[in-house]
């Protein structure tokens, strides 16, 4: 009775202990799931933020007209003639017509450059199959460049527009240029030189960090061919430091080049490139992009406008973005969805690329993996269940269907060309070769989970069934099938998923080639050359052009709305037909 404290008191500290480890174990637990969440979440949203800009784009609105003698040169009115007429002709011209400024060469194709030529196509077959448009004024609709768009969406170049501080007097030069002076005697564009200069000394600082850090590596290196190497590149910083300082310390105007952030001037209802600056900000130079509405020397209400993102870091000249901001002003630009991206196949021209395609070649090679992967599957799970003796054949097949759900995708993907394509001459990349893959990758899956479902049905309904006579077979698909049933579809169903999901045994058979049309939804569809929803991802994550980016994006929520549609139904199946016992 003397010790009865003591062994309460251990007994007690014992529990405490157990109830503290059960606390950081359910922590420990809780901790992990909020983490899978914020993963998921930080996942998701990312990928969400970054394809916004692929569900709209810009389009350019022309009134076309379909003049006879070019879109008509045989002049017959027949199908053959109107198909050698030159549309992309016709649309040039309604664009020149919008900036009759545009005259010389390089001016015409950085014009011509904000949509694609791939657009004559559309109004050809619109003439095509409207022969009465010839001599009339079509209204055209066409996706502007992507350069374009992403400029007018605002993802590639910082601008800034800034108020007139004082009028200014326009007096013609040579070549159709201008000088602007200030007619009261104000630095109207001191805030730019200030820009200018401030990013000349930055650039300055930069050139001779990197000429002192070449250089003391050059001292420090042994080799003798690396030590060459450095000291030139430290010689050529050294030559820009110079450069840069004798351009500080020139008295003459500020030059604005490639390097340099580039200056516009709104007035008159045009807009004027300014080409320098006095270093006293009282006048500048400049040519007119965009012509003014009136022929006035005098410009009262103008605006300044900058471009701070250097040309030589962008894709899209001045003009391009000047013409491209006016056309928009002018209500020929507008913004709205972007159905391209879900009723074209690819494209090489990021505006005019969609999903639709992949999304046709996803369709059928899933139709084949489908019909072939769930009835072998689910026989082959049922004859190894229910029928097979248990022998060492059965446990070898059973020993190697589970090592098949082990083995890496792209050893399918071998298999499938070297026995459907090389051994049958099968075609390749068609969504013939690529659902037999899929199934033959999805087969141990199917398999394993229809054994489980039907090994998870009670004895009992066996034992009855047999007991009131019914033969095996009766018992197995009348009885035991049914029952197991929810279970075989499921994993059927994420066996699919997991399946429309692979890329690396479809790179293998060729399903990673350019494919511009969509194959037919239909019986010649499945021999037609096509891609699919993942090798579409990787095509164009692996592209070059920015605007990839965001439909990479796009493509990949629209992948990932199929899987989850996929295990939302097995979930609505299981628990539709799942019975309790």
């Amino acid at each position: 009775m003397n010790n009865a404290p003591t062994i309460r008191d251990a007994v007690q500290a014992r529990l405490a202990k157990r109830h503290r480890a059960e606390m950081r174990f359910q922590f420990y637990g809780l901790a992990a799931i909020s983490a899978a969440v914020l993963f998921l979440a930080v996942l998701l949203g990312s990928i969400i933020i970054q394809s916004i800009p692929a569900f709209t784009a810009h389009r350019l609105v022309l009134d076309v007209e379909i003049r006879p003698e070019i879109a008509d040169p045989r002049g017959d009115g027949s199908e053959a003639s109107l198909r050698r007429g030159s549309y992309n002709t016709l649309i040039q011209n309604s664009l020149r017509d919008q900036f009759p400024e545009a005259g010389s060469v390089g001016e015409l194709r950085e014009l011509f450059g904000l949509y694609s030529a791939v657009n004559a196509a559309r109004l050809l077959n619109e003439v095509v199959n409207n022969p009465e448009v010839l001599g009339e004024t079509l209204p055209f609709s066409l996706p502007i460049s992507d350069d374009a768009d992403l400029y007018l969406k605002g993802l590639t170049t910082d601008e800034e527009f800034l108020p007139g501080a004082a009028p200014l007097t326009l007096e013609p030069g040579m070549d159709d240029a201008l000088t602007l002076r200030s007619q009261t005697g104000a630095p109207v564009f001191d805030v730019f030189l200030d820009l200018v200069q401030a990013r000349q000394d930055a650039a300055l600082d930069q050139a001779r960090i990197r000429a002192e850090r070449t250089a003391a590596r050059a001292a420090e290196e042994l080799d003798t061919d690396t030590r060459n190497s450095l000291e030139a590149e430290a010689q050529r910083a050294r030559d820009l430091v110079q450069a840069l300082q004798e351009a500080r310390s020139d008295t003459g105007p500020v030059r604005l080049n490639s390097q340099t952030a580039s200056l516009m001037l709104r007035a008159q209802g045009g807009v004027l490139r300014i080409n320098a600056l006095a270093r006293d900000g009282l006048s500048a130079e400049g040519t007119w992009l965009v012509g003014p509405d009136t022929a006035s020397q005098t410009a009262q209400d103008w605006s300044l406008w900058v471009i701070e993102t250097p040309s030589i870091a962008r894709r899209i000249t001045d003009r391009q973005i000047v013409w491209a901001r006016t056309l928009k002003e002018r209500g020929l630009i507008k913004n709205g969805l972007n159905t391209t991206l879900f009723t074209n196949a690819d494209s090489r021209e990021p505006e005019l690329a969609g999903v639709a395609g992949a999304l046709a070649g996803s369709i059928l090679t899933m139709v084949i993996t489908m019909l072939l992967a769930v009835p072998i599957g689910v026989g082959a799970a049922i004859y190894l269940e229910e029928f097979a003796p248990k022998n060492r054949l059965t446990d070898f097949i059973e020993v190697n269907i589970n090592n098949l759900a082990a083995v890496p995708s792209i050893v399918f993907g071998l298999l499938g060309l070297a026995v459907f394509i090389n051994l049958f001459g099968f075609p390749r990349s068609a969504p013939l070769v690529g659902g037999m893959v899929l199934a033959l990758m999805t087969l141990p899956t199917v398999i394993i989970s229809a054994r489980a479902a039907l090994k998870a049905v009670p004895p009992s309904i066996r034992e009855a069934a047999l007991g009131v006579g019914a033969s095996r077979t009766q018992a197995v698909f009348h009885h035991v099938l049914p029952l197991a049933m929810p279970g075989i579809l499921t994993g059927s169903i994420i066996g699919l998923a997991q399946a429309l999901g692979e890329t690396a045994p479809l790179l293998m058979i060729g399903m990673v080639a350019f494919i511009a049309d969509p194959p037919t939804l239909g019986l010649s569809g499945f021999t037609e050359p096509a891609t699919v929803m993942p090798v579409q991802i990787y095509i164009w994550s692996s592209s070059a052009e920015r605007a990839f980016e965001a439909r990479t994006a796009a493509a990949i929520l629209a992948l990932l709305t199929l899987l989850v549609s996929f295990n939302a139904v097995a979930i609505y199946l299981r628990r539709r037909f799942e019975r309790r016992w």
